[in-house]
């Protein structure tokens, strides 16, 4: 990693972005065959008509790896300085799952580490890159976000089952000025752990080990309260929008497309509604892919930029909540980048 001096204005600017969906795909209809559920009853309380799942064998980092693989091919890059991870689904406890994704990408030795912010992560995962580069500390960063959130949801779990699915997506960052397209703009970030029980797997971890007893059946499972999650999950990503868009120097009028963690569409319905972003600026794929979880931004990027949704010059407001409590909010101007 770079130590050299750091020049004043230096900022983290996007240069490449991939992202990767395994192929098997579960409908509705198909978890209609096994839930108290129909195809209409999941696309009106989530938006979501199906999902991309991993198939037995398949972990995180074989998401990550495939998704990483496309944003350095993006990028034109064989080398960086630092991998970050954001995920909630490491292949396991220890070790960091980074490591394993940098050697299989062919990086060697550098630095990598996960970070765990749920739905948050990218944002997070975001914040923490743009510091690697801002302190001089590094000078290429490749951030991925992968979750195979499938394989911690109760699949008899009607609640969360019928909206997670899988993927992953990535972005390589350089070092840059603070004003060309791609830089990441002024990032808010926050969190609210006196809330953590909204959003968790309760068992698995140290708390429930060190007790002695043994998992309650459904514990090693993601539980989720869905009616007080949508009210701070909107109420936190309008907050944090409307405060990363003023620190930026921007109106929200001044916005081009708004690219939310794709939660739900109620969810992000409701956050654009507050924030008085036109119809037409607002991205989503939720109907196809579901919530990835921290995936869901970079995702949506991507497939966005290949389609043509997003475009170079477009003034982009990204903004996510997740469990934690976490939520972050940020800007920038999309750079023109090379879809793979």
């Amino acid at each position: 990693m770079n130590g050299s001096a750091v020049p004043p204005g230096r900022a983290a600017v996007i240069t490449g972005i991939g992202s990767y969906l395994p192929p098997d795909v579960v409908t509705n209809d198909d978890l209609a065959l096994r839930l108290d559920t129909s195809d209409a009853w999941i696309r009106t309380r989530t938006g979501i008509g199906r999902r991309h799942v991993v198939s037995p064998g398949t972990a995180t980092s074989d998401l990550a790896v495939e998704a990483g693989a496309r944003a350095l091919e993006s990028a034109g890059w064989d080398r960086v300085d630092a991998v970050v991870l954001a995920t909630t689904t490491p292949d396991q406890p220890t070790p960091a799952t980074a490591p394993q994704v940098a050697s299989r990408l062919g990086l060697g030795t550098v630095a990598a580490f996960d970070v765990s912010a749920v739905c948050t992560g990218f944002l997070y995962g975001l914040a923490t890159a743009s510091g690697l580069i801002a302190s001089g500390a590094a000078e290429q960063v490749l951030l991925v976000t992968a979750d195979a959130f499938t394989t911690i949801i109760d699949p008899e779990d009607r609640g969360t089952a019928v909206i997670f699915g899988d993927g992953a997506g990535a972005v390589a960052l350089r070092a840059g000025d603070a004003d060309e397209p791609g830089a990441v703009g002024p990032l808010v970030l926050g969190s609210d752990g006196s809330l953590s029980h909204l959003i968790e797997v309760p068992g698995g971890g140290s708390r429930q080990r060190s007790s002695g007893k043994p998992v309650d059946p459904g514990d090693q499972f993601f539980k989720m309260l869905g009616r007080e999650t949508y009210r701070h999950a909107v109420e936190h990503m309008t907050d944090a929008s409307r405060t990363a868009v003023g620190r930026a120097g921007l109106e929200i009028s001044d916005i081009d497309r708004l690219v939310a963690h794709q939660a739900n569409a109620r969810i992000l319905e409701a956050v654009a509604d507050r924030l008085e972003i036109p119809a037409g600026a607002r991205l989503s794929n939720i109907e196809q892919v579901g919530n990835t979880g921290g995936a869901s931004i970079p995702l949506l990027l991507a497939q966005a930029t290949a389609d043509g949704r997003l475009a170079a010059g477009h003034r982009v407001l990204l903004t996510a909540f997740g469990g934690g409590l976490s939520w972050g909010a940020a800007t920038l101007v999309w750079p023109e980048l090379r879809s793979v």
